[in-house]
């Protein structure tokens, strides 16, 4: 008997010695590529950086910070990804548990005043790191899913923000539309006025009334637009179809500097990035288990009992040795099948790699195109401003000049369906501004 456990002794301390790998944690490779993501933006290095920013702080309207409040609290997406973490919350709780003893208590009747009972025990001895590999996993898991309630909630805060901007900016065209119907009222009245004088003719106001019946289609063109988008953004938040309170687009405000802070920030901010990299993780472990598997599954048993009649106690050490001879020799007949496990997870693992680093490339095109359009859309904001005075300035000259009869009246339609224009365009580039806002705080992670 000590001859045999001193045999066993050797055998696993051989055995250990040669499976040190698979003990090993997951460790980021250093990715040089990650410091040029930005290399082509102009970002200030003194701004605060977007990615440490939470929701609140970026969206400060009093009632978009309402309903975004309503979504994260009613959207079926967003509860459904809590459960999901609360499912892998369980996933490692059972792994944990899978590393403590397991033990069994049973009682036998017998003849009178007699009875028998015994206690029975078993531990599947981590040895080769099998079981912890597995919890290491299962904590990745975890992580993993809690990445993708972070994302489902970025993404939810962000389309519901973009949204609400949507309406502000369709209601801001509406106001430019009917104001400028009331425009093409006025100059159809003196257009009519001019006919009587004989210093016009009936296609100029014939050419004046179907450009207001042009503006009154766009007018019913963005209100069933606003009701679409209304509706589209009650369902994301989970109440019933109803009218959304909002505020104004001149009532918003931007910050003055956006930045995206250092790039090695959307490592650890980013939840696409952090799933990405927590799915390497696993695939990392998938390969130690995989590796452990041709390595002895020992599991350590026995029972003790004893019997009330005579008080005997009896304990079987036969079946700890069987059971420790029969996990050494298990791996033997099933190396084929290891193998082939093991091949397929070190494949599993340079797939996971390769998401991992494009999931890095992504992310920063995202960030260089947030950052570009927001730079772009202020310089138009500007440049649109100082075209709509110029257009005004024309729109009043051409309506004065034609007064007078030193006009053609295609000069003032040509002028006031160009106004219409520019200040349409404007509303858009004030819309991107706030896009670009959205689009970076989603890049960078939602503040994480």
């Amino acid at each position: 008997m000590k001859n045999t456990y001193k045999i066993l002794s050797v055998i696993i301390a051989v055995l250990s010695l040669s499976s040190c790998g698979i003990y090993k944690k997951y460790e980021r490779e250093e990715m040089f590529f990650v410091d040029s993501l930005y290399r082509r933006m102009s970002v200030p290095t003194n701004a605060v950086s977007t990615a440490t920013t939470s929701w609140d702080r970026i969206f400060t309207d009093p009632l978009l910070q309402e309903w975004i409040q309503t979504g994260l609290d009613y959207n079926t997406d967003l509860h459904i990804a809590r459960l999901k973490v609360q499912e892998a919350e369980a996933a490692l709780l059972a792994a944990r548990w899978a590393l403590l003893p397991g033990a069994d208590f049973t009682v036998q009747g017998g003849l009178p005043g007699q009875f028998s009972a015994s206690v029975g025990a078993s531990w599947q001895a981590d040895i080769f790191g099998g079981q912890r590999n597995a919890k290491r996993k299962a904590q990745a898991a975890l992580e993993q899913s809690e990445a993708y309630r972070q994302a489902v909630q970025t993404q939810l805060v962000a389309t519901i923000a973009n949204s609400y901007y949507t309406l502000l900016m369709l209601d801001e065209k509406l106001a430019i539309s009917t104001r400028t119907m009331k425009t093409w009222d006025e100059s159809i009245r003196t257009l009519e006025a001019l006919k009587r004088a004989g210093k016009t003719n009936e296609a100029a106001v014939l050419q004046a009334k179907a450009n207001k019946l042009s503006v009154e289609a766009s007018i019913l063109t963005l209100e069933k637009e606003v009701l679409a988008v209304e509706n589209s953004l009650c369902a994301l938040l989970g109440i019933v179809p109803m009218s959304i309170e909002r505020s104004t687009l001149n009532d918003q405000e931007l910050p003055e500097t956006l930045s995206a802070g250092v790039p090695a920030e959307l490592l650890s901010r980013r939840p696409d990035v952090r799933q990405a990299e927590l799915a390497l993780a696993q695939a990392f472990y998938n390969v130690n288990s995989a590796r452990a598997s041709f390595y002895p599954n020992l599991t350590l048993s026995g029972a003790l009992g004893w019997t009330t009649g005579n008080g005997t106690i009896s304990v079987d050490p036969g079946s700890i040795i069987a059971n420790l001879i029969a996990g050494l020799t298990q791996p033997v007949f099933g190396r084929g099948v290891n193998k082939a496990r093991l091949q397929t997870a070190q494949a599993q693992l340079e797939q996971a790699g390769y998401r991992f680093r494009q999931s890095l490339l992504d992310a920063g095109v995202e960030v260089n195109n947030a950052l570009t359009l927001w730079q772009t859309a202020k310089k138009r904001v500007e440049l649109g401003k100082k075209q709509i005075l110029n257009l005004q300035a024309a729109v009043w000259n051409t309506q004065l000049l034609m007064k007078h009869g030193n006009a053609e009246y295609l000069e003032v339609l040509t002028a006031q369906k160009n106004l219409l224009q520019a200040e349409l365009t404007e509303a858009s580039d004030r819309f991107d501004e706030f896009q670009s806002l959205v689009n970076l705080y989603q890049a960078l992670g939602g503040g994480y």
